[in-house]
């Protein structure tokens, strides 16, 4: 077994050849900021030529949440406009399957890393869905365009712009979740995959992984502040996305009616 504790917000473990780095925010929802990102971002790229990972799990700690996406606190700081958000891309070239564990809320981010991982194993009680136009978060490029690649165009604009919530149950059916078991079979579901995954070819499997990536070069090009600075120039100067993140924390209805 090995284990890393360089890392502040993030767990990072190695046995019997399956990574699982954990994001440890269990207080805030395992919500992150720029660093959880940062972390989160380097722990992945060190399993690309690692010989003793063949399969790497992304999770959450405890038993509530997986991710709840970015920070509040952070975004309402500025967090969003010095971040670039390259980790949903380090999952889908990483030679190595990964496999989202999903014991609680995957919201926003958190969504987006769930639905990025090759495959998706939810407890049934686990609740997804985006909060970008509710909060003032404006999502863009990839993390958005790929979820059509899953969902299809009209569930996947329904996710994104309405920021409704779904069940575990829900997700399986649209095609975003693989299996959705209860909590206390979730470690076993998942480690079944896992030696299903490592008793195959990892040579075939880093091709099949190359090959699904071929159909998101388009979407794969333009950075997020680039689009978001071609649309809505100026966005982060305007107020828009400070009133979001206010009116979550004061538990309010936003009010975005001047930048109608």
């Amino acid at each position: 077994k090995i284990m890393n504790g360089d890392y502040q917000d993030i767990l990072f473990e190695i046995a019997d050849y399956v990574c699982t780095i954990t994001i440890n925010r269990p207080k805030s929802l395992n919500s992150f900021t720029g660093d959880t990102i940062a972390e989160l971002e380097d722990a992945v790229l060190r399993t690309y030529d690692d010989q003793s990972v063949g399969v790497v799990v992304l999770t959450g700690a405890g038993e509530r949440s997986f991710s709840a996406g970015g920070d509040v606190n952070w975004e309402a700081d500025g967090g969003l406009e010095d971040t670039e958000w390259r980790l949903g891309r380090y999952i889908v070239d990483c030679p190595k399957p990964v496999i989202a564990r999903v014991p609680g809320y995957a919201i926003g981010g958190g969504n987006h890393l769930a639905y990025v991982c090759d495959f998706t194993i939810a407890a049934e009680h686990a609740r997804f869905g985006q909060t970008g136009p509710r909060v003032g978060s404006p999502a863009s490029g990839f993390p958005v365009s790929h979820s059509a690649n899953i969902l299809g165009h009209k569930r996947a604009r329904e996710m994104w712009m309405l920021t409704r919530q779904y069940s575990a149950q829900q997700m399986l059916e649209w095609g975003l979740v693989n299996a959705v078991v209860p909590m206390d079979q979730l470690d076993d579901e998942v480690a079944k995959w896992c030696q299903e995954l490592l008793a195959l070819s990892p040579s075939c499997l880093k091709v099949l992984k190359a090959s699904f990536r071929i159909h998101m070069e388009p979407i794969m090009g333009d950075r997020m502040a680039d689009i978001v600075d071609r649309v809505v120039p100026g966005y982060h100067q305007s107020g828009e996305q400070q009133e979001g993140a206010a009116a979550f924390l004061e538990k309010r209805p936003p009010d975005f009616s001047r930048w109608r």
